[in-house]
């Protein structure tokens, strides 16, 4: 007979929500880890620009990491010079189609350090 596992335990309480594995509270009360939602990006002030299409349906998207200041502002700028659309999510700005070069050249402008991640 095997012994029942020690790490089971309350996953979702309809009176709470979802509930932290760790230290059994539920996530907005959740003291044992900082939520990934505020995570910092990096601070080495290098602007990181990649194509992405993996869980995209095939679809390329332009990932902007690492950018400071108004995302929201720069974003729109973005979008605008692509003639696009997109989102920031994240800390991170994303546009829809292949504008790697484009979105480098519009940041180099401006004055950022900028390289090209990704293959």
């Amino acid at each position: 007979m095997k012994p029942k596992s020690s790490s089971g335990g309350l996953v979702y309480s309809t009176e709470g929500g979802r509930m932290c594995p760790v230290c059994r509270r539920p996530t907005v009360q959740c003291t044992c880890r900082k939520p990934a939602t505020e995570a910092a990006p990096s601070a080495d002030g290098i602007v990181r620009v990649l194509r992405e299409t993996k869980g995209r349906g095939g679809k390329a998207v332009t990932v902007v990491r690492g950018a400071a200041g108004d995302l929201l502002k720069l974003s729109q700028e973005l979008k605008a010079a692509c003639g696009s659309g997109g989102t920031v999510k994240d800390g991170t700005i994303e546009v829809q189609g292949d504008h790697v070069e484009k979105i480098m050249a519009l940041l180099q402008q401006r004055g950022v350090k900028v390289k090209r991640a990704g293959g």
